[in-house]
């Protein structure tokens, strides 16, 4: 069974999209043989950082340096997921130690794991079953900021108005992250 997978576009400031230049994409990482040889180097100080990550449109995983833009890791593409990512190393190999969407030029939603764990998977990377931080992301239907959602609090911290339930970070993603009714009202003043 083919399962639908939302892409995302980059919805961040434009200035930085403009820094795009071909060939300054994220590392591809399609295989284990490619973690291997891109993790050789890494010098210990930055593998002990976490990195930039995005999975491509095409399922494979893209690393670069943590203090990368994702849309450069991306070559300004859309992509299924995006965030950060860090590794640790054992006896028994390469595995993920923390992993989260947090990307605040894609906005991710948290449904994006599945394309992460994919990705991870044919990278030979052991992870774990899920974001390790999940960040949840809304535009205000009001004010239009992006915002972080925290503690389950659905209201914009810029204007105050509530924000929908469903991802809708993007406004050109029709269907799919239209909004849905405010999740709760504000007091009357």
């Amino acid at each position: 069974m083919t399962t639908h997978r939302r892409t995302y576009r980059y919805v961040g400031p434009a200035e930085l999209r403009a820094t795009v230049r071909p060939g300054g994409e994220g590392r591809l990482i399609g295989s284990s043989a490619d973690f291997d040889a891109w993790a050789a180097e890494q010098s210990a100080a930055e593998l002990a950082e976490p990195f930039t990550f995005v999975v491509g449109t095409d399922g494979t995983l893209r690393l670069a340096p943590r203090r990368s833009e994702h849309v450069a890791c991306a070559g300004g593409g859309p992509v299924l997921s995006a965030g950060e990512i860090a590794f640790t190393r054992a006896a028994t190999g390469w595995s993920v130690a923390g992993v989260t969407n947090h990307s605040t030029g894609y906005c991710p939603d948290t449904g994006s794991w599945p394309a992460v764990a994919d990705a991870l998977s044919r990278a030979g990377l052991a992870h774990p079953d899920g974001f390790t931080h999940g960040i949840v992301f809304r535009r205000c239907p009001g004010c239009h900021e992006h915002s972080i959602v925290r503690e389950d609090d659905f209201v914009c911290v810029f204007c105050g108005e509530d924000m929908p339930r469903t991802w809708n970070v993007d406004p050109s993603d029709t269907g799919r992250g239209t909004p849905a009714p405010a999740a709760r009202s504000r007091p009357a003043p």
